[in-house]
């Protein structure tokens, strides 16, 4: 009779380890949905590379593609910034990787800690898109940092936000990407101000593009 009992107590315990790892995996769950959505950008991403109508890449790449090179999800680079508008700015004209130049505005200051230290970026309106209603509350972040040239384009990344509500402004440098003219010569991409360099490595987004 020993052996029955022995198997009770054995299921008993593990139904006992089942339920803690499901407590744990519930405490968990706001972390697993920033990666879930980093995971779903980065899927969108892929298969508007693949679409021939809406992909930056010539024929001869985009024939063959699977996916862009990202670094892996890391919510330490999900960053919530303390934003202080700049309604006072003045519009100027930034120069492009062509002779075209986009007319811009520092919308706002984002102040935020990354790697243990503090930085600023200025965050721009483009005023040549205002006119189109899905750009409404289009804001434009590029920044440089110190993974590029290496581990990432040399001339910086984006990323696109949406004007907040309040004076936090969430910046996930999991969606930075390349400016198109990394894949495809025929794009005029805006230069990234100097202003914006930021000094860490941001090992967050898209690598770079390397061309076989």
């Amino acid at each position: 009779m020993k052996y029955p009992f022995l198997i009770l107590v054995l299921i008993m315990l593990s139904c006992g380890r089942g339920k803690k790892y499901h407590d744990e995996t519930a405490a968990e769950q706001p972390e697993s949905e920033l990666i879930a959505d980093i995971l779903v950008y980065q899927n969108e991403q892929n298969e508007s590379f693949k679409d021939p109508v809406t992909s930056p890449l010539p024929d001869r790449f985009r024939k063959d593609f699977e996916s862009l090179d990202f670094f892996e999800p890391d919510t330490s680079y999900v960053v919530k910034a303390r934003f202080v508008r700049t309604p006072d700015a003045v519009p100027f004209l930034n120069p492009t990787t062509t002779e075209r130049k986009t007319e811009e505005v520092v919308y706002g200051i984002a102040h935020f800690t990354l790697n243990g230290a503090e930085h600023q970026l200025e965050v721009y309106q483009s005023l040549d898109l205002l006119d189109q209603d899905e750009y409404e509350d289009y804001l434009f972040l590029p920044f440089l940092d110190e993974t590029n040239g290496n581990e990432t384009y040399g001339g910086g990344r984006y990323i696109d936000l949406t004007i907040p509500e309040g004076d936090t402004l969430v910046i996930d440098f999991n969606k930075a990407y390349n400016p198109y003219c990394v894949y495809n010569k025929k794009y005029s991409c805006p230069l990234v101000p100097r202003q914006n360099y930021l000094r860490t490595n941001v090992r967050a987004g898209v690598k770079n593009f390397l061309k076989d």
